[in-house]
């Protein structure tokens, strides 16, 4: 079994600064904007292609949620999720739902230092979903 890949990077922007990121990640760098998933309209993501197949960057206006859960994460891509699930749980780890994108069944951990993982497997393209 392959070991898991990079999908994407999250990170918080300032509210309000969704045209600086475009500029400067799309029009200084050179990124390709790629729509979010409908599903996730309603928190004002700005995303981009970012390499190879389906590797993004995702930058979400909220630089400090109220009760101070950092949304910045890294999603990695598994070929068996109910695998990983499994053995992030028999760790100890504490494994959170997410909301539904189409073709990516997915769940949040954090790793023993607090950072916050995503895990998913890509079934399809989610805009064919929508």
């Amino acid at each position: 079994m392959a070991g898991p890949r990079l999908q994407h990077a999250a990170m918080n922007v300032p509210p309000g600064s969704q045209e600086k990121v475009r500029a400067f990640y799309g029009g200084i760098l050179g990124l390709e904007e790629k729509q979010p998933p409908q599903s996730l309209a309603h928190l004002n993501l700005v995303w981009f292609a970012a390499g190879e197949g389906e590797m993004e960057l995702h930058f979400r206006p909220d630089p400090h949620p109220p009760d101070g859960t950092d949304r910045r994460h890294l999603c990695l891509v598994v070929d068996d999720l109910e695998d990983y699930r499994r053995r992030l749980t028999e760790a100890g780890a504490t494994i959170t739902s997410a909301e539904p994108i189409p073709n990516r069944p997915r769940f949040f951990c954090r790793d023993p230092f607090g950072n916050l993982l995503e895990f998913t497997t890509i079934q399809g393209d989610y805009r064919m979903a929508q």
